[in-house]
């Protein structure tokens, strides 16, 4: 008999999904403890729950899956075909109408001309502090995305108005930004995406302290400290628009103690989740919520209350090692909602982290 930690791991079903599935009649453990309430499962159990995680994962309703494991547990093949069949040719008008409807939005997108960024024609020179830089790179680069389908997120954004610099980096299911103050040219709002490497060079330039000239010409990005340089083309891409992605109703804030909360994090309870990648290792989440004395906990196997939030558990420590801070604000809004990890000393510089359901 498997428990039902013991059970997620060989199914790759997280633990709240096993009692959703039971609670549904999906999937019901062979034993529940009558003292303890306990589930257990049979050896046999854990083929069928993974065929049920595959047939989530193919987007099969519940009420097809529940007939589907009957007819595979009574060998009725023929059911089970018809029932596989049947799914299939909806997907594939789901697929379809899906086509007509992007093709649609394509069409829209081809007629509209709305570029976030104004076109660079002039050369913008802007002077900040190589460690007010420096910490600002470090504090988003964790968040760049590596994706090569997806281009335009694979950098650090700059953005430069007036006398202030933003960072920022994400790869979708996290964002980073940071400011920076500095002086430049009276020009108008320069956006330029840095690709990761070329950032990374920039950064390796500003560990000797002092100022550093950031110079934008065209497509030309150049960042000179002394008389070193780093210098490179920008990615010929549009980033998405940050600011109205940071608009977030405000949350319920707490204070952590970085150190203690990391140690926390990093041997606490974790659960899986499937990634969104195609063919990728499932995630490893830490589920978290505030106590009612103020104080964010980890939360353990069995613990299923409804206001936590579940992130990945890698991502969270990358975000926590970019604040640089002994302390460290988290925001929480809705279980759906993005949760912010922000700094105490300013409300610029800050980090995002998209919530992982865990009830699929």
């Amino acid at each position: 008999m498997r428990s039902i930690g013991e059970m997620a791991r060989s199914s790759g079903l997280s633990v709240s999904a096993l009692r959703f599935y039971d609670g549904a009649g999906v999937l019901v453990p062979a034993r529940v403890d009558p003292v303890n309430g306990y589930r257990w499962y049979g050896p046999e159990q854990v083929d069928e729950a993974r065929l049920l995680a595959r047939l989530r994962r193919a987007g099969m309703p519940l009420a097809d899956i529940r007939l589907v494991l009957a007819g595979w547990s009574s060998t009725d093949s023929e059911l089970v075909r018809r029932l596989l069949q049947t799914h299939l040719r909806r997907l594939e008008r789901g697929l379809s109408d899906a086509r007509m409807e992007f093709s649609t939005v394509r069409a829209l997108l081809d007629h509209r001309e709305n570029p976030m960024a104004p076109p660079r024609t002039a050369t913008i020179r802007f002077t900040v502090g190589a460690p007010e830089l420096a910490a600002a790179l470090d504090a988003v680069r964790f968040a760049a995305s590596t994706d090569p389908e997806l281009p335009m997120l694979g950098g650090v954004l700059l953005d430069v108005e007036g006398g202030s610099l933003h960072a920022v980096a994400t790869d979708r299911y996290r964002m980073a930004v940071a400011h920076v103050g500095g002086s430049g040219d009276a020009a108008p709002r320069a956006q330029i995406t840095v690709p990761s490497a070329l950032a990374d060079a920039m950064r390796a330039l500003l560990r000797d302290g002092g100022s550093a000239q950031l110079s934008v010409a065209g497509n030309h990005v150049a960042l000179e400290t002394g008389a070193r340089q780093a210098a490179g083309q920008c990615l010929d891409h549009d980033f998405p628009d940050y600011r109205r992605l940071v608009r977030l109703p405000a949350g319920t804030r707490a204070l952590i103690d970085v150190p203690a909360f990391r140690a926390a994090v990093a041997t606490g309870p974790v659960r899986t989740a499937e990634t969104p990648e195609p063919g990728a290792a499932p995630s490893r989440l830490s589920v978290l919520k505030v106590a009612g004395d103020g104080t964010v906990a980890v939360c353990a196997d069995g613990d299923d209350d409804p206001d936590s939030v579940a992130v990945n558990r890698e991502f969270l420590l990358d975000a926590l090692a970019a604040g640089a801070r002994d302390q460290l604000i988290l925001e929480f809004g809705a279980p759906t909602a993005p949760m912010a990890i922000r700094r105490t000393d300013t409300e610029d510089t800050f980090s995002l982290l998209m919530p992982v359901r865990l009830d699929t």
